[in-house]
C-alpha cells in the first residue's frame, strides 16, 4: 500500500537537461537495478517513467516498500514548467492513492538536508495540498 509520495531533486546543475535515462544510466553505474525513482520531471515540464509505480522504489532508505518517489531536474532552482507538472502529477497520484502523504527525501532523511531542494511545506501549503504533507 503507498502511503507516501517522495519528491526528490536529481542534485544536478541547475538548468542541465537531464532525463529519466540518463538517471537510469547513473544509478547502473552505482551497481544499481537502474533509476531508482517512478517518475522524473524535465526542464521542459515532462513527466517521464522510471520504475513502474508497482515496482519497489530505490530513492527513500526503509521507505522504498510503501512510497513513490518523484525526481524534478535540478538542484534547487525549479522553473514554472516543472512545479505545474509536479502540481499536475500530485493531483494524479493522490486520487490513485488517496491515504498517501506527501514529503520530501529531507523529511525522512536528515543526511539529505538540501533535497528537494526548495520549501515544499510551503508550496503544498500554497497549492490547497498543505494536508496532504506527512
Amino acid at each position: 500500500m503507498i502511503d507516501k509520495i517522495v519528491i526528490h531533486c536529481s542534485d544536478t546543475p541547475s538548468g542541465r537537461p537531464d532525463t529519466a535515462e540518463d538517471i537510469h544510466r547513473w544509478h547502473q553505474e552505482r551497481g544499481w537495478d537502474g533509476i531508482g525513482y517512478h517518475y522524473v520531471i524535465c526542464l521542459d515540464g515532462s513527466v517521464q517513467r522510471g520504475r513502474p509505480d508497482y515496482w519497489k522504489g530505490a530513492h527513500a532508505g526503509k521507505y522504498n516498500t510503501n512510497s513513490i518517489g518523484i525526481c524534478l531536474i535540478g538542484r534547487d532552482a525549479y522553473n514554472e514548467d516543472q512545479m505545474d507538472a509536479l502540481y499536475g502529477l500530485l493531483v494524479n497520484k493522490l486520487q490513485e492513492y488517496p491515504d498517501a502523504k506527501v514529503c520530501g527525501h529531507s523529511d525522512l532523511d536528515p543526511k539529505k538536508p538540501q533535497c528537494p531542494g526548495f520549501d515544499l511545506k510551503n508550496w503544498l501549503e500554497c497549492h490547497n495540498m498543505g494536508e496532504r504533507k506527512l
